[in-house]
């Protein structure tokens, strides 16, 4: 199966949609939230449920074939629905990334929805609520924000750079990141999603995360990358095509930078 742009254009409209209708229930439901503990390790809330619903029945009444990975599943595992297309296409969905934030009431949390197809991302959504900030791209086109192009600074490692750090490290804080603190103006949003966007606008020159999982990366490594960024591991070695089929909620390292910065820090990182 080729997809045609028409095709993308209709995926993208649908995610777009079912982004703004869960980020809207967010919003709402940020003032009664009912809060709990998943795996021992991350703190979850009746909204993401609800959000991960809506964005799901949105999607089944356009493409009632599509498979899904998502964030809520039952007794704190992923949520995942193989797809029954000749041709899999994948719906990636983090209801509300930032869950952290969110939880505590901080208006820092954005939905996160990718579409992948052939084992890499092909259409991305990032909405912020708070802001009514929309990122979209499709592969093979440039990344927008509210409808206008974006794209990557070429800023160095310095002291005015701003880096978006995950908070995930085990232990103690390897020494890469403490030198990249010292060397800049690091920034910690508490969203994947959102670091990985802002790369693409420009705002931030680079993120890198440790521990994220899928439904944190799908959509802003695509946005990033159609920005002009380099996406990879912390390796230097690129993320996608991934085995989509088997994937169980494994942890993925990812570095997103603008083409100046991006080598630096690959090898800041293995040196």
């Amino acid at each position: 199966m080729v997809l045609e742009q028409r095709d993308l254009r209709v995926i993208l409209e649908t995610a777009t949609v079912a982004a703004r209708l869960a980020g809207q229930k967010a919003a709402e439901e940020i003032n009664f939230l009912k809060i709990s503990v998943k795996n021992n390790v991350e703190l979850v809330t009746q909204a993401d449920s609800k959000c991960q619903e809506i964005i799901i029945d949105h999607i089944k009444e356009n493409f009632p074939d599509h498979g899904f990975i998502a964030e809520e599943g039952e007794n704190g595992k992923m949520f995942k629905l193989t797809p029954r297309s000749p041709e899999p296409i994948w719906w990636i969905i983090d209801p509300i990334d930032g869950t952290n934030n969110f939880a505590h009431k901080l208006p820092l949390y954005v939905v996160s929805i990718a579409v992948m197809y052939q084992n890499e991302p092909i259409v991305a959504v990032i909405f912020d609520p708070s802001t009514d900030s929309m990122f979209t791209a499709v592969k093979g086109n440039s990344a927008q924000l509210n409808n206008r192009k974006i794209q990557t600074s070429d800023e160095s490692i310095d002291k005015f750079a701003s880096i978006g750090m995950d908070s995930h490290f085990e232990n103690e804080l390897p020494q890469w990141v403490q030198k990249l603190i010292l060397q800049t103006r690091f920034r910690n949003l508490g969203t994947t999603a959102l670091h990985l966007a802002l790369v693409g606008s420009g705002a931030l020159a680079a993120s890198l995360a440790a521990e994220p999982k899928l439904w944190d990366i799908a959509a802003g490594a695509l946005i990033a990358q159609s920005a002009g960024a380099i996406i990879t591991d912390f390796k230097g070695q690129k993320i996608f095509p991934m085995d989509i089929d088997a994937y169980n909620s494994d942890k993925i390292e990812i570095l997103a930078a603008n083409k100046k910065v991006h080598q630096k820090l690959v090898d800041l990182i293995n040196s």
